[in-house]
């Protein structure tokens, strides 16, 4: 069968080929307790283990119960559209009118809407290396061209405005920036996106910045939406990483008004409608006292960061830059195997700990680093750091 040519530049998830190779050790004797085993732990999937809390439930069921499981509008229930905009109040101290507000089948169907509002064949979208790997993948299946501009440790793994304006041609559309950032879990420093949002709206270009993780930011001095900085910016969120409702695939854009009719008509066509019941459950995310439950897990996840990168440190997995969000730590692991493949094999078959290689990443020192996910439980972090320090040794 001839297949789509726009398919040989989408390169395979390598995160979830890994996890399958974790699964299936996992299923081995050598990971059965009864037989003297292991279990598996698995650090390498971005996934919170905190679930939906009991009142997003509640709501999920009473929504069920009174039968709205019809279609919604295609941009989203108005009344979840008003408690984001109420949100962005509340913890960003930014204005921003619900009918900007568009919701999505998660963040996923929002990259997707938006790189095929706004790009196409001949278009070069500036990204920088490392990065999530979908977010160069969906702007390849928009006939778009990702151009990875390397960022350093030097950089906080974030591209520079100077980077930017040096890259910039006639084919270039805009730019897809990520802060906090999947897999380093380190934001773009405010003076420095501020710049980089100048050069692109000089050269007439878009700012599209995925911000899934900032509601897990742990420093006041990167906690901050580029929303801010003009209503022509378009901001990607999700209601998978801050909110824990992963397998509810709900996310949503902030997009220019002008903007707004364009992605509409392609969410008619292409999605109908996010999830209803996932739409009403959520309209629960934003009472106060689930609110106090996400802060809670937020300063749970914060210290675990702060056991785990020193913990890695101290077994020779340094860590260049900690992250100031997310649930990830990018570190070194080229002190004891010069391919993080390899390594991270290594490391599922002899300590039974599942982490992520660099590969999936980008190009630049792919090879010397491993993500680490710290969502996970504590206790299981520990652990992890026990038997990876057994098996180096």
């Amino acid at each position: 069968m001839k297949l789509a040519s726009r398919l040989d530049h989408i390169e395979p998830f390598y995160v979830l080929e890994c996890a399958k190779a974790a699964q299936e050790i996992a299923r081995s004797p050598a990971c059965d307790p009864t037989l003297g085993g292991r279990t598996m732990i698995y650090l390498n999937i971005g996934e919170p283990d905190f679930t939906a809390p009991p009142a997003v439930q509640a709501a999920a069921e009473a929504c069920l119960g009174l039968g709205r499981t019809q279609y919604t509008s295609a941009t989203g229930l108005p009344a979840l559209r008003e408690k984001l905009s109420a949100w962005y109040l509340q913890r960003f101290g930014l204005h921003i009118a619900p009918e900007r507000i568009v919701i999505t089948a998660g963040a996923s169907a929002a990259l997707q809407l938006a790189c095929l509002a706004l790009f196409e064949r001949g278009d070069q979208v500036l990204m920088p290396d490392p990065c999530y790997p979908c977010n160069r993948h969906f702007v390849a299946a928009a006939d778009a061209e990702a151009v990875l501009l390397n960022a350093t440790a030097e950089q906080r793994y974030q591209p520079s405005a100077a980077q930017v304006e040096a890259a910039w041609n006639e084919h270039t559309r805009g730019v897809l920036l990520a802060s906090p950032s999947n897999p380093t879990g380190t934001s773009i420093a405010p003076e420095e996106m501020r710049r980089m949002v100048e050069v692109v709206r000089k050269r007439g270009g878009v700012t599209v910045v995925d911000e899934i993780y900032l509601g897990l930011s742990f420093d006041e001095r990167y906690g901050h939406s580029v929303l801010g900085l003009g209503e022509d910016i378009i901001s990607v969120n999700s209601f998978s990483k801050y909110f824990g409702m992963t397998g509810w695939r709900l996310g949503w854009l902030v997009l220019p008004p002008e903007l707004v009719p364009a992605v509409e008509k392609l969410a008619q066509n292409l999605f109908i409608c996010p999830s209803s019941i996932a739409q009403y459950a959520a309209l629960a995310c934003f009472e106060p006292e689930v609110i106090s439950e996400y802060e809670r897990r937020r300063a749970e996840f914060r210290a675990r960061r702060d056991y785990l990168v020193p913990a890695l440190q101290g077994l020779g997995l340094q860590v260049p830059v900690v992250p100031d969000g997310a649930f990830y730590v990018w570190a070194d692991c080229s002190a004891h195997n010069p391919s993080s493949w390899d390594f991270t094999f290594d490391m599922m078959r002899r300590a039974h700990v599942a982490i992520t290689p660099g590969r999936d990443f980008g190009r630049l020192e792919a090879e010397r680093f491993v993500r680490f996910s710290f969502a996970n439980s504590m206790d299981r972090l520990q652990e992890s750091v026990h038997r990876i320090g057994q098996a180096l040794r």
